[in-house]
């Protein structure tokens, strides 16, 4: 599997582990109207969500990560 494809892997489990207990969590304890529970889960899983991006480098492809509750960026070394 190429890095891209596990980039994007990665960015789709990092935003659904986040979108659908979001949506839940709309669902249940706000009071939105039915339009409204998504969208505000969409949005709070596209900030929250750590990102990946694929890298071409000197030494090869490299897949990396950034998070807003992580320092900087981190290479992930799989």
């Amino acid at each position: 599997m190429s890095k891209q494809t596990k980039a994007l892997l990665f960015n789709f489990i990092g935003f659904a582990i986040i979108f659908f207990p979001a949506r839940y969590l709309f669902a249940e304890y706000a009071n939105f109207k039915s339009w409204q529970i998504p969208l505000a889960a969409f949005i709070v899983a596209t900030l929250l969500s750590p990102k990946f991006k694929a890298i071409r480098t000197s030494e090869g492809e490299k897949l990396f990560m950034s998070w807003m509750f992580t320092k900087g960026v981190k290479e992930i070394k799989k």
